[in-house]
């Protein structure tokens, strides 16, 4: 059987970079049109793990949704969270905002992104977040963010939205009600965020129906969203990545690990960092022993693949692995400083079309 071809972020055309630099400067996208971005009033809702062919698969429990303009693009490589959401706020790729996926090294120990932490717990005063991720959030804008009460002060949250008012709330459906007060008090961009999809996914999958029950309160909220929000005003619906289910973990072959160092990333975007000299045989044992169920890749495979974007910095550079293992299988790679990865159901992280793919999808509220 053949190999699939990896479905690569088109940052050129319709992706989720797009979105800020339309909204706060203008800039003309393809997934932006004139009159979402000249409105004179803007909300950005991100559904956490909103994949484009998930809601494709369940279009008749999600009819506010499926109303609005629009249709997909792709996220970013890896496909997840921290990732992709700073994708979103500050408008490029990871090889220029530097967070390039779920756990990356920086500051001598390799580090959980979402939550600003290593084996040894907060990693905050060793690895700035503002000094990790350097580019400015939010198109520079004047945004306001809602979101749960929860990020406020992360670390996480301070490398992605910056220093953006933060305005967090107890209940998910609160999210309507924070923005059209912020809307109210005259503020005229604002970013939500949900992500209770997201941990659906992650637990039950898409069997059962979690999932389906889960989507159809994301169109509730989209539902009350547009109802709440005064004439004239663009609602942009979009996501971080979609997701699949993925139960099984796998182990990395040990001819792999007998030529690494450690590992980082995360199941569906393994990154082995090789010993001294070891490279090119690290990359031969890993497509011996896993070229059929994952593309295995070198990291200047993927630099000069533009998996990263256009641009890739040193210290992006410095926080990707030496050969990548990006499973098109429904599997993980396991890795010993994740240890409970195998309590999870659905996962993303790869290249597949079905966590690539997310809604870019927006209305003006008449």
């Amino acid at each position: 059987m053949s190999t699939p071809k990896p479905h690569l972020p088109d940052f050129g055309g319709a992706s989720t970079i797009s979105i800020m630099p339309a909204l706060t400067w203008g800039v003309s996208a393809s997934t932006i049109p004139d009159a979402v971005a000249r409105a004179e009033r803007v909300v950005v809702l991100v559904i956490d793990s909103l994949g484009w062919m998930q809601l494709q698969e369940r279009t008749h429990l999600a009819p506010n949704l499926c109303a609005l303009d629009g249709g997909s693009a792709t996220t970013c490589a890896p496909s997840t969270t921290a990732a992709a959401l700073t994708s979103i706020s500050t408008g490029v790729a990871p090889g220029e905002h530097g967070i390039v996926g779920y756990r990356f090294p920086a500051g001598g120990a390799v580090m959980n992104a979402l939550r600003w932490t290593t084996s040894a717990g907060d990693h905050r005063q060793i690895v700035s977040p503002s000094d990790t991720q350097p580019v400015p959030t939010l198109g520079g804008g004047s945004w306001n963010v809602v979101s749960d009460r929860q990020f406020i002060g992360s670390g996480f949250s301070q490398a992605y939205l910056g220093d953006a008012p933060y305005h967090g709330i107890w209940h998910p459906s609160s999210l309507v009600a924070a923005t059209r007060e912020l809307l109210d008090a005259g503020q005229t961009h604002i970013y939500t965020y949900y992500d209770g999809l997201d941990h659906t996914a992650h637990v039950h999958g898409f069997s059962g129906s979690y999932f389906d029950l889960e989507l159809q309160f994301c169109d509730w909220l989209v539902g009350a969203m547009l109802d709440a929000l005064p004439t004239g005003t663009a609602l942009v619906v979009t996501a971080d990545h979609g997701q699949i289910d993925a139960p099984q973990i796998v182990q990395v072959a040990k001819s792999c690990v007998s030529l690494s160092t450690g590992r980082s990333g995360e199941p569906r975007f393994r990154w082995l960092h090789a010993r001294s000299g070891a490279t090119d045989d690290l990359y031969e044992a890993a497509v011996e022993e896993h070229g059929d169920v994952a593309w295995v890749r070198t990291q200047e495979q993927v630099i000069d693949e533009g998996w990263f974007g256009p641009t890739v910095t040193p210290p992006a550079r410095a926080r990707l692995g030496d050969v990548c293992l990006v499973p098109f299988e429904p599997i993980g790679f396991d890795d010993p400083g994740e240890p409970h990865a195998d309590r999870l159901v659905g996962r993303h992280g790869s290249l597949t079309s079905e966590e690539m793919l997310v809604p870019i999808v927006h209305t003006v509220v008449s």
